[in-house]
């Protein structure tokens, strides 16, 4: 049986609002696994009165935000909040995983909300399969990507040292296998913005997009349309419906 999955493009939403749907949407996955529980179901046994939780993926772009992971230091954040204040930036420190990072116009941020006890129950390898979607999408356009071992993300040039530049990054949550948070790849994206940052608190690394790779703009609708398409096929999930906000 394939996770059923609801794919919604939130167009541009701020920071703080998207992080809301998200937690309501996380807390009624978490909330019907453990009414499942609770009633003797196992976590992938179908039954008409508490079906299995659904998942979904949201994409989104956002305004100026800076986002501080759970294990992140406040001091890769090296501007001020004056500074911050004068750009327009908000900053939240949140509960994901991973250090800081920014979020910003023409970057797709993509939040899968998925039940990984569906699908299958490795956190690691669950950002591995995130991470090989964003690598097969930026194939699509002629760039080669990878990893870095003990970095989360994805880069051009990974095996250059310290010319490696990152391009995607990645910081997740996750509860009774009911994931949240997820992945951030900058397509058009404005990149004098992480000069705020220690992107990733990765110090001397290399941030780029798919734009200042190929030298131009890039349709991010397309990149979005691409990306779904990849964590569908590596996922295996049954899209149950799309929905434009």
């Amino acid at each position: 049986m394939k996770h059923r999955v609801h794919v919604r493009d939130l167009g541009v939403m701020r920071y703080a609002d998207a992080w809301a749907l998200q937690e309501e949407l996380f807390k009624a996955m978490v909330d019907r696994k453990i009414a499942r529980r609770r009633a003797g179901l196992s976590e992938t046994e179908p039954n008409t009165e508490l079906p299995l939780p659904e998942g979904h993926m949201l994409y989104v772009e956002h305004p100026h935000v800076l986002t501080l992971g759970k294990s992140g230091k406040e001091a890769h954040l090296v501007a001020s909040q004056e500074r911050l204040a004068e750009l327009g930036v908000d900053y939240f420190p949140i509960n994901r995983g991973g250090d800081i990072t920014y979020h910003g116009p023409g970057q797709l941020v993509g939040y899968p909300l998925l039940d990984l006890d569906q699908i299958f129950t490795d956190i690691g390898r669950y950002m591995r399969t995130l991470e090989e979607a964003i690598i097969r999408t930026c194939a699509e356009y002629g760039l080669t990507t990878g990893r870095i071992d003990g970095l989360t993300g994805v880069w051009l040039d990974a095996d250059q040292g310290m010319a490696a530049r990152k391009v995607a990054a990645l910081g997740v949550k996750s509860s009774r296998w009911v994931t949240m948070h997820g992945f951030a790849l900058n397509i058009n994206t404005d990149l004098q913005f992480f000069d705020l940052i220690v992107p990733c608190g990765i110090q001397g690394r290399g941030v780029t997009s798919i734009a200042r790779e190929l030298g131009h703009a890039v349709d991010f609708h397309e990149v979005q349309q691409k990306m779904n398409r990849h964590l569908a096929e590596l996922f295996g999930w049954e899209e149950a419906t799309f929905s434009k906000d």
